[in-house]
């Protein structure tokens, strides 16, 4: 099993709208608003990491009002639970 993190920034005032979409996505496994630089920080999990990369690039990139994102791949052997 693959996870990454995803950290998206989106246009101002559109977060929920965006964060109710993010949560619609089949592989997303938590959602957090945060402060900062960026607007949510999400963890998405699949079989593969080329599911996980589609997951980002063909579903989460494409909602509307997301202006970037930032993945950060784990390493399975450093993980911790």
């Amino acid at each position: 099993m693959e996870i990454a993190f995803v950290l998206v920034k989106c246009e101002m005032a559109h977060e929920m709208d965006v964060m109710r979409e993010i949560l619609k996505i089949d592989g997303v496994k938590e959602a957090h608003g945060t402060y900062g630089m960026y607007d949510i920080f999400v963890k998405v999990q699949g079989p593969s990491h080329k599911e996980v990369s589609e997951i980002v690039t063909k579903k989460l990139r494409r909602i509307p009002n997301v202006i970037s994102t930032t993945t950060l791949s784990t390493i399975p052997e450093q993980g911790g639970k």
